[in-house]
C-alpha cells in the first residue's frame, strides 16, 4: 500500500487506528513496563562499576539510559492505570447509562455545582481517552528532552577539550575558534530555553525570529529535535496537550524530590560512613560483598573476625593510586597516558619485545607500589609488603598482599592503611583508611 498521507484512503485508514488505538497502546505499555523492570537490575550494576572504576563516559551514558526508564516506566504505569480506570468507566456506562442527576435528588445548590464541574459521563470518559493518547506520546517526547539536555552539555564539553583545554599547546587560532563556539552555543542554549518556557515566542516576533533562526537550525542538529519536532508542534498547537506536559515536568521533580529522601535512625552513624577504629563498613570486608552493586572501598580484609595466623589486605586500584605511582617514579609515565576509553584499532597490536619490556615496567610499577605504600595494625609497623596485582570481587581490579599475625595479641585490632605523596621534595604519609577486625586463634 502506497502511504499517501493526503489520500481519502490513507486518512480514513488514519482515523480507524486512531478508535483502535488503545489496545496497541495497552499491549505496548505492558510489554515495556515488564521489559524494563527486567532491565533496572543490570543497569544500576553497570552503573555502579562504572562509579566505582571512574569511568565518566559510562556512568553518563547509563545515567542517561536509567533516566530515561524511569520516566518510561512511570509514565505508562500511570497511562496503564488510567486506560484501566477509562476501560471501567465504559463497563460502567454501558450497564447505567449517563448520570442521571434527577434522580440523585441532591439539593439545588449541589445540583449546580455538580452538573457544572462534573457533567455528563460521556465527558469524563472523553477527557480520560485525552488523557490516556496524550500520556502516551509525551512519555517518549520527555525522554527526547532529556537526550537534548545531555547532548548540548557534550558539545560544550567536546569545544572545551579540543579547542580550549590545551590552549598553550594548540595554535591562536584554535583557542580563539573554540571560544566563539563556545560562546555561540552557551547563547543558543539559552534562546532555545526562553523559547521552549514561551511556548515559541522567539518564532513568532518579527526581529527575534530573524536572530534566533541560526541558533535553532544548528540546535535542530545538536539536540536531534528534527526527528521528534512534529510532535513539539503538535503538542503546542493542542491547548489540553500543552498543558499536560508542561505539567508532568514540575510532577517528575517532586518525584526526584521525594525519592531523595531517607529515614535516619541515628543522629551520629549512617550506614554509609567509611571505616575507622570505630566504624566498620560493609565494603571493607570480603564477606560483607554479597551484593553484586556493593564495591570494595579503597581497601579491603576477608571479614570482622580472623582466626588465622595471617591476614589478606587487598588495595582498590583507582586513578589516584596510579598518578602517586608516576609521581614516586616518572620514568614510569607513558608519553601517551592510554587511561580511559580507547580504540584497539588506533593503540595498534604489541609485538613479543615490546610485551617483554612492558613486563619489566609492570615489575617496576609493582615495586613502587611496595615502597609508597605501608600498613600499621596498632602500633606494629609492616613496610615494604609484597604487592601482586589482583582482580577481586566483582571483577575489581587491585593489589594484594598477605601480612602476618604472628606477634598479634587476640582481641580487638585496628589495621590503618598508608600512602606516600609527594609534593616537590617533600613527603608526607597520609592514612587511607582503617579497618577494625578481631583476631582470635582458631
Amino acid at each position: 500500500m502506497q502511504n499517501n498521507y493526503r489520500s481519502k484512503a490513507f486518512k480514513a485508514w488514519l482515523d480507524k487506528l486512531q478508535q483502535e488505538s488503545w489496545q496497541l497502546e495497552l499491549i505496548i505499555s505492558g510489554f515495556a513496563i515488564y521489559g524494563l523492570t527486567q532491565v533496572f537490575g543490570p543497569l544500576e550494576l553497570y552503573q555502579s562499576i562504572a562509579q566505582n572504576e571512574n569511568n565518566q563516559f559510562y556512568l553518563i551514558t547509563l545515567t542517561i539510559v536509567l533516566m530515561s526508564c524511569w520516566i518510561l516506566i512511570t509514565t505508562l504505569l500511570l497511562h496503564v492505570i488510567l486506560r484501566g480506570l477509562w476501560i471501567g468507566a465504559l463497563g460502567l456506562r454501558y450497564v447505567s447509562g449517563d448520570i442521571d442527576y434527577k434522580k440523585l435528588n441532591y439539593r439545588p445548590k449541589f445540583d449546580r455545582y455538580l452538573r457544572k464541574k462534573t457533567g455528563s459521563f460521556d465527558k469524563y470518559i472523553a477527557s480520560l481517552e485525552d488523557y490516556c493518547s496524550i500520556l502516551f506520546a509525551v512519555s517518549f517526547l520527555l525522554i527526547f528532552y532529556i537526550l537534548s539536555i545531555f547532548l548540548t552539555i557534550a558539545a560544550i564539553t567536546l569545544i572545551a577539550y579540543f579547542f580550549i583545554n590545551d590552549h598553550k599547546e594548540n595554535p591562536v587560532i584554535l583557542y580563539v575558534i573554540g571560544i566563539a563556539l563556545l560562546l555561540f552555543i552557551i547563547f543558543g542554549m539559552l534562546l532555545t530555553f526562553i523559547d521552549f518556557l514561551t511556548q515559541g515566542y522567539l518564532k513568532k516576533n518579527k526581529w527575534l525570529a530573524k536572530i534566533y533562526f541560526p541558533f535553532y537550525w544548528v540546535f535542530s542538529f545538536i539536540t536531534l529535535s528534527f526527528l521528534y519536532r512534529p510532535l513539539v508542534h503538535n503538542f503546542l498547537d493542542n491547548k489540553f496537550g500543552k498543558r499536560l506536559s508542561f505539567a508532568l515536568i514540575p510532577i517528575y521533580f517532586l518525584i526526584i524530590m521525594a525519592s531523595s529522601y531517607s529515614y535516619n535512625r541515628s543522629n551520629y552513624f549512617t550506614a554509609t560512613d567509611n571505616s575507622n577504629a570505630f566504624i566498620a563498613n560493609n565494603n571493607n570486608y570480603d564477606e560483607s560483598i554479597s551484593d553484586k552493586n556493593l564495591f570494595i572501598k579503597k581497601a579491603s580484609i576477608p571479614s570482622k573476625i580472623i582466626n588465622t595466623a595471617y591476614l589478606p589486605v587487598f588495595i582498590d586500584y583507582q586513578k589516584g593510586v596510579e598518578d602517586a605511582v608516576f609521581n614516586f617514579n616518572p620514568s614510569l609515565k607513558p608519553e601517551e597516558d592510554i587511561r580511559g576509553l580507547k580504540s584497539a584499532i588506533f593503540m595498534g597490536i604489541h609485538d613479543a619485545s615490546s610485551q617483554k619490556s612492558n613486563d619489566s615496567l609492570k615489575l617496576e610499577y609493582i615495586k613502587t607500589i611496595t615502597r609508597i605504600y605501608s600498613f600499621k595494625i596498632d602500633s606494629l609497623e609492616y613496610t615494604n609488603p609484597d604487592f601482586i596485582f589482583a582482580r577481586h570481587n566483582n571483577n575489581q581490579n587491585g593489589f594484594e598482599t598477605v601480612l602476618s599475625l604472628k606477634n598479634i595479641k587476640e582481641g580487638k585490632h585496628d589495621l590503618s592503611v598508608y600512602r606516600l605523596s609527594k609534593t616537590d621534595s617533600t613527603q608526607t604519609q597520609d592514612t587511607i583508611i582503617t579497618i577494625p577486625f578481631w583476631y582470635y586463634k582458631n
